[in-house]
């Protein structure tokens, strides 16, 4: 890829996805797009970047983009935020929910579906102290097709293997062939939504908890404090965030304030005015936003 095209699809990242691609990265751009070329039957990078110049197809546009975005992740990545999330989320947000008895988590940036399925796998866990609760996990991500596979909750023998606990597989998981086949009461507990965190995100109504993580590291200051903007106006009341191990608001104009005593959570530093209500999560399977 000559510099002018490498400019070019820069530019298109920052302006679609936020992501701001250094200038030290050409080699990943070669690579991820020489990807691309296979799967579209292109003979090569320059003819790809011809074609997205002249700006005649936006599916082009979307797929360059989910080429070049980065879908690591694995099963209770990291740990320490899902024992915040068992030992501190959740404690406080049932005692505040104790009256309407619902619980909303949204896992923005969900890739393909372990944090989610991670979350859900807690909160199976404790189904006798949330009977009678509405729990509804949302994922979200930019990418259409890692959604899919984060529907499918269908992993690999190297993905289970990576943060996710024996005696989970065997409780959670199916064997099929070399395969591992989530339980449909776990699929059935998360809805996946294609979002890009720069859009709005009002109809997707207010969350007790938000998990966003590993994101922030890929934009600048300004793209930063946008997104961190709208997350903070999908939290309710005393509610928490949640980002990466190497991400922090520190520095950044937010609503946003690191919690003192809980290391990994922030906090709002202010009162948000309410959201609307959200909309209803399409039913899938079984349904969404049941009773435990």
């Amino acid at each position: 890829m000559n510099e002018s095209d490498f400019a070019f699809l820069r530019a298109l990242l920052q302006r679609k996805s936020g992501i701001a691609l250094g200038s030290d990265k050409l080699y990943l751009a070669d690579s991820r797009l020489s990807i691309l070329c296979r799967k579209r039957n292109v003979d090569s990078i320059d003819t790809l970047m011809r074609q997205l110049r002249l700006g005649r197809e936006p599916e082009l546009e979307s797929a360059i983009v989910e080429a070049m975005t980065t879908n690591e992740t694995l099963f209770f990545r990291d740990q320490t935020p899902f024992t915040l999330f068992r030992d501190v989320i959740l404690p406080e947000r049932l005692a505040v929910n104790a009256a309407r008895r619902q619980l909303r988590i949204w896992c923005a940036a969900v890739s393909s579906g372990q944090e989610a399925y991670s979350l859900a796998m807690i909160l199976e866990d404790m189904a006798e102290r949330l009977a009678g609760w509405r729990i509804e996990i949302l994922g979200t991500d930019i990418s259409g097709e890692i959604l899919e596979k984060a529907r499918a909750g269908v992993y690999s023998q190297f993905e289970v293997q990576r943060g996710l606990p024996i005696q989970m597989l065997l409780r959670h998981f199916t064997q099929v062939g070399d395969k591992w086949h989530i339980s449909d009461r776990l699929r059935s507990m998360v809805e996946f939504r294609q979002h890009n965190l720069l859009d709005a995100s009002d109809s997707l109504g207010q969350f007790d908890a938000i998990f966003c993580r590993n994101v922030l590291i890929y934009f600048d200051p300004p793209t930063k404090t946008r997104v961190l903007a709208r997350l903070a106006q999908r939290l309710a009341p005393q509610a928490s965030l949640v980002l990466g191990a190497t991400e922090t608001v520190l520095g950044l104009p937010s609503d946003f304030t690191p919690d003192r005593d809980n290391r990994g959570l922030i906090r709002l530093s202010r009162d948000i005015r309410p959201s609307p209500l959200p909309l209803p999560m399409a039913a899938r399977g079984a349904g969404l936003a049941r009773p435990l």
